[in-house]
């Protein structure tokens, strides 16, 4: 199947369908936060490090870095900011941005193969972003909309998809470095959002076989309790074919949501990797030897122990 690989100049990260799930961190993005807007825009890049910091310790396997500031010189900033964050953590980053000027400044100092978010299935758009993305070797976030908008007909997005792999083919790009993004609508908006969207995964995945992501966010907002819509979505999504998505990997319910999906997917052999993140370690006593369990685990071991009978 197929293998998007990513880089910085010492790690590389493979999305893919027999792959684990590649989380992409989310924080590094100042849009809906007004503060680190201001403190960007002024040159303060505290918070960035701090978010970089932050996202890794908690598991992120790729970073996305935006600087969408209105009225600000997003080029500038842009290029600073994966500069910085280079300087911080060797994760391959997606570099994030609407205007194809700041892709550029954002490439021209990477080091390594990033992600390019995005292009989409506008000719303006693919004529400005596809020769950038074969010029520093990238790979590329396809997102399934065009000069008509967004359909709600998961088919039309999935033609959307399939011009832009083939346009990328046009110019040297395969389809290995394209990742689409079926577009997740608001659930509590489009009561049909979930269904489209995994009828157009298994499309994509089936017919297309190219590697997916997804703000994954965008399907609970609005709604009461997020992180657990949003976990549940994942956790489909990854069964329809979703081999990475743009979320927050402080959210514990939702790495779970993924980490948990590696396991029933057989991406986590023997659940080394679930062990490695969840297992307890036995408390110490003051002597240096290990505590006994309590009374909960005990239980728990002894029930454990025993075949029990499901009727």
């Amino acid at each position: 199947m197929t293998d998007t690989v990513v880089s910085s100049a010492t790690r590389e990260v493979v999305i893919g369908f027999e792959r684990p799930f590649v989380m992409i961190g989310e924080r590094i993005n100042p849009t809906g936060r007004k503060i680190l807007a201001a403190e960007m825009a002024a040159g303060d890049f505290s918070r960035v490090e701090a978010d970089v910091r932050a996202q890794v310790a908690a598991g992120a396997h790729m970073l996305d870095v935006n600087a969408g500031i209105p009225l600000a010189d997003e080029p500038a900033i842009l290029a600073r900011a994966v500069q910085l964050v280079q300087s911080i953590t060797d994760l391959p980053l997606s570099i994030d941005s609407s205007i194809v000027a700041a892709l550029e400044a954002g490439l021209a100092v990477y080091k390594g193969k990033p992600l390019v978010n995005s292009v989409t299935g506008e000719e303006e758009r693919l004529e400005a972003v596809l020769p950038l993305v074969k010029k520093y070797g990238a790979a590329v976030v396809a997102i399934s909309n065009d000069e008509t908008g967004i359909s709600e007909d998961p088919d039309v997005r999935f033609e959307v998809a399939k011009k832009i792999v083939q346009r990328a083919a046009d110019y040297g790009i395969p389809a290995s470095d394209v990742v689409v993004d079926p577009l997740v609508m608001p659930i509590g908006a489009i009561n049909q959002a979930g269904v489209q969207v995994m009828h157009l995964l298994r499309r994509l995945k089936n017919e297309l076989k190219v590697n997916t992501t997804c703000g994954a966010s965008n399907v609970s907002f609005g709604l009461p309790a997020r992180e657990g819509v949003s976990a549940v979505f994942l956790t489909m999504a990854i069964g329809s074919g979703l081999t990475s998505a743009i979320m927050n990997p402080l959210h514990l319910e939702i790495v779970k949501a993924c980490m948990g999906a590696d396991v029933m997917m057989g991406h986590d052999p023997d659940c080394a990797r679930w062990i490695r993140k969840f297992r307890e370690v036995p408390a110490m006593q003051a002597s240096g030897g290990v505590a006994p369990p309590t009374e909960g685990a005990a239980r728990g071991r002894r029930e454990g122990g025993h075949r029990r009978r499901v009727t």
